[in-house]
This record gives C-alpha cells, structure tokens and sequence, in this order.
C-alpha cells in the first residue's frame, strides 16, 4: 500500500497540472439554477476506470468531475466484467472507490464521490448500477473467470436461470445497504438488437417489490423514448448518464461546447444523503445533448427559473411591447409561441441561447396585463410530448 506521502505527492501533481489548464477550460461546468425549494445538483451515477473496463486511472476521473461541475459523481465498476484483471488485479471490487475517495480527501475536493458497482449480466436484467453502496463485495457472486463469461452470454436455460438467479442476489444486497439501483442502458443494441427497451416480467418483479428504483432514459449519446415511458408507467428516476470509458474530453468534447450526460437532481443540501433522498423521490431531469428530459413536476421549475422576463415597457413612440428573455441556464432554448402573439422582428419559433438574452417587440397587444405561452421543444416531459412555459407579463404604465 502507497504511503500517505506518496499520495499527496501524487495529489500536488495533479493539482499542479490543473493550475496549468487555461481558465477557458474551467467554463465547461455544467450550470443551471436552482429551483424554488431546492439547489440544483450535476451529478454521474454510471462512470468506469482501469479496475473495470475503462482506460483511465480514477483519480482522472474525479478531475473531470471536478471540471465539469458536478456535485456527485459515483464509482460503477462492472463487479463480473474485469477485461484488465491480469494486468490490473485487485481482488477488491472496492478498491477504485478507495482510489478516488483518498483523492479526494488529499485534494480536499468539492465533487462528493460515492461508492458503487455495476451488476453486469445478460438480459434479463441486463446491467443494473447500484450506488450509495458500503460494500460492492459483497454484491460479488464468487466465480473462476470462465464461469463470468457464462453469466454475462448463457448458451442454456440452465445458464440463464443461474444468471438471472445471481443478478437477483445482487440486487437484493444493494438494496440491503440501502443503496439507489437503477437500470442500465435498456435500450442496448447489444442486449435489445432492436434499440427498443421492454419490461422483462424480472423487471416487474424487481419494480414490484421495491428493488429497483431508477432507468437510464439518456446513456452517454444514446437516448430511448420507450424507457422514459417505462419510468414513467413504473414511477422510476429519470436519469442521465456519461457511462463513461475513455475520455469525457474525446467522448463529449467540452472543449467544443460539449458536455457530459448528466443527470440533474434538486435536492435540498449539497450532501450525499440529500441528493439520495432526492433520487429515491424522482425529482430529477435528465441531461443529455441540448434536451432536457424528466417528468413535468420535476422539469417545469427548472424551466421556470431558467427561463425568465426581465424587462417589460412599452416602447416609446410606438405601440409595441418590449421585452426580454434571459436565459439563466446552460441550455439553448428552443421556444414556439402558442398564445397567438407576433412580434416585430422573428417568427413565432426562436432560440435563446444560453446564458443570454433574447429581446423581443410584441406587436398588436393592447393589453398592460396578459399571459404568453411557449412550447419549449428541447424539453420532453413524455415521449414526443413537449412541456409549455407561461409567462405572466405586466406592462408598466408610462
């Protein structure tokens, strides 16, 4: 085992290294403001290193985290997936967690970074990610390297009832430390060769009596319509995800304007608990792209603090009603009009871009007190269904 020195020696490298980066870097957070009630969370619940099948060192990957913005990131390695187990062996399925958690703590690091494990087995149930996990051990179902591969491609109704018989023993040891479990990428070509995610009756099952409590519907640049229909049927978290292997600089190219899937969580304090309790009660959005994506209760605050009126008047001269739009968010909002008003300017479709303002003239409204609608059309609230922001708009008398 490295001493502590060796440690913080390697710490102040990185450490070092980071202060080199132009600040032009550090603009890559992911912001977005909070919501009445509620701050505004980043977090990553599917991430992966060396100690499963990605190809960076965890310390990395809590960097990236930190570049990013994110207040949680959580340690996914694939517990029965370990393509790299002879030239990385570790006998302990915790062992990236510590990694990054020492980092942590030796670079005293704003990213909250918890412990999870990837249950990784053929369909049914697929991948399942359990995090917020004391132990990914014993979740472990002890096998030489061979018998892994059966579980993960059984060739027999035996071999599947075996798999899916462990994938269960799992879950129930998840859950028995309390941990938040989710479903993975259910819309997998390699496990669902069709891209169309579907209940299993395991799945019910799982949902039935309480084992499984979130779905990817966004995984790295992938998104499935049909699983956010499932979370919605099936009162799961809506989730975002980076599942990340390589680089998120070469995967999501922030540098460019990219970012990583993520998932939005409101939560009451900036605290692993909070935010867990905030998973477990479905008040997330899903990340991913330019689109923002979760159930209405949850995405209409979000819109609503994004997106406000922050100058009304009338013009002076004329009878048109100046206002604007500012955009308080990282994304670019695609908006129609549906409440009949024109302006002297765009049509009824426009964007406001992030982090700016959109000034507008409304002709023909003699009105000083009246509501205007937008269809917001990078949000979804269910499958091709777009949620509708309202503005109340006062027109000061002159």
């Amino acid at each position: 085992m490295r001493s502590r020195l060796a440690i913080r020696m390697q710490v102040l490298s990185f450490a070092a290294l980071a202060a080199a980066i132009p600040a032009v870097a550090q603009e890559r957070a992911i912001e977005f403001p909070d919501v009445d009630g509620y701050g505004t969370f980043a977090v990553d619940l599917h991430t992966h290193s060396v100690f499963s099948d990605g190809v960076v060192w965890p310390i990395i990957r809590m960097q990236e985290s930190e570049r990013d913005g994110l207040a949680l990131m959580a340690v996914t390695e694939h517990l029965e997936y370990q393509p790299w187990r002879e030239d990385i062996p570790h006998p302990d399925r915790n062992r990236s967690y510590v990694v990054a958690s020492e980092y942590a703590a030796e670079a005293e690091s704003e990213v909250i970074v918890v412990n999870g494990a990837e249950i990784t087995r053929s369909m049914p149930p697929g991948h399942v990610n359990a995090v917020f996990i004391s132990d990914a051990n014993a979740l472990l179902v002890e096998s030489s390297g061979a018998d892994y591969m059966i579980r993960l491609r059984p060739s027999t109704p035996e071999e599947q009832a075996a798999s899916e018989r462990e994938a269960r023993q799992a879950i129930e040891a998840a859950n028995g430390q309390n941990a938040f479990v989710f479903w993975n990428h259910p819309n997998w070509p390699a496990q669902r060769p069709d891209g169309v995610a579907k209940l299993t009756d395991m799945h019910r099952e799982l949902i039935a009596d309480g084992l499984l409590h979130g779905i990817e519907v966004a995984n790295g640049d992938f998104y499935s319509a049909e699983s956010l229909q499932i979370a919605l049927d099936n009162d799961l978290a809506i989730l975002g995800v980076s599942d990340v292997h390589y680089l998120i600089d070469w995967d999501y190219t922030p540098h460019a304007g990219g970012h990583r899937t993520a998932t939005l969580v409101f939560a009451e304090e900036r605290t692993a608990e909070s935010i867990k309790e905030a998973l477990h009660a479905n008040r997330t959005v899903a990340w991913f792209g330019n689109w923002l994506i979760g159930r209405e209760d949850a995405l209409m605050p979000l819109l609503e603090a994004s997106l406000q009126l922050t100058k009304v008047e009338r013009s002076a001269g004329d009878k048109l009603i100046d206002i604007r739009l500012s955009n308080m968010s990282d994304a670019a909002f695609d908006l129609r009009v549906t409440s009949g008003h024109r302006f002297n300017g765009p049509p009824s479709t426009m964007r406001v871009e992030p982090h700016s303002d959109l000034d507008l003239a409304i002709s023909g409204e003699t009105r000083t007190s009246f509501e205007m609608a937008f269809e917001v059309l990078n949000a979804i609230t269910a499958p091709e269904t777009h949620p509708t922001l309202r503005l109340a708009v006062e027109v000061p008398s002159q």
